[in-house]
């Protein structure tokens, strides 16, 4: 079937996300070359500048390397490429699905919680535990709607990771509460039952404020692993 030409709004963007989704599904498995530049220029009927735009893409999300021979070899995007591929996994044929790619976004998020909440007692400032707990007094104050506590939680959970101290979960967090990664689509009923627990905010700020860093950890990972979906190899 003949490929249909890309459109020429975006020309680059779209050639990267056919390349990419190329990649994920396996059409262009891991140690092939990457189709020539020429090539691809033909069948997309676009200039070779839009190309090597394209695949200078691919190079910074590590889907692609340029050989010491000069040619441009698909990578094992399972072994090289980070978060950032995320956004659009999901959109290929092969790739994992959106439910699936958010189950292990929430695990993540769960486990990443869990031990900023930990650090963030040992390391947070008596100024950083005291707006945390204030934070958690207000989110306690916060109507039943689920959308205003949902923009709560979020803002109390960064005053925790902030405190934490560590970066890299802080630019985690960023990928998490920023659309990058699908924590959305979570059903209704496992996401109500983690913002309504209240008490368990409460409790959380109380043992971060207290210096109780094990306390906190696991008060944390039972409060974020209630929006966990059941994986199927679980289920059985």
């Amino acid at each position: 079937m003949a490929q249909r030409p890309i459109r020429r709004q975006a020309v680059s963007d779209q050639l990267f996300a056919v390349l990419r989704d190329r990649i994920l599904d396996g059409r262009l498995p891991p140690g092939s070359a990457l189709t020539a530049e020429r090539d691809l220029a033909a069948e997309f009927e676009v200039n070779r500048h839009a190309v090597r735009e394209a695949v200078k893409r691919l190079q910074q999300a590590r889907l692609v390397a340029v050989s010491h021979g000069g040619r441009t070899l698909v990578l094992d995007w399972r072994h090289t490429a980070g978060l950032d591929l995320a956004v659009g996994i999901a959109a290929a044929d092969g790739g994992p699905s959106v439910a699936d790619l958010a189950r292990d976004a929430l695990e993540m998020r769960a486990c990443i919680g869990a031990d900023a909440a930990r650090l963030c007692a040992l390391r947070c400032s008596g100024t950083t535990a005291a707006r945390i707990t204030e934070a958690a007094d207000r989110y306690a104050r916060s109507g039943p709607d689920l959308a205003e506590l949902g923009a709560a939680d979020v803002a109390w959970w960064r005053l925790v990771v902030e405190g934490s101290g560590n970066l890299a979960y802080l630019l985690a967090f960023n990928s998490l509460v920023g659309g990058t990664l699908p924590v959305a689509d979570v059903p209704d009923d496992l996401r109500t039952a983690e913002l309504l627990d209240v008490a368990a905010h409460v409790r959380l700020a109380a043992r971060i404020a207290a210096r109780e860093a094990e306390a906190a950890e696991r008060l944390a990972r039972e409060l974020l692993s209630r929006s966990v979906p059941v994986s199927p190899k679980e289920a059985h």
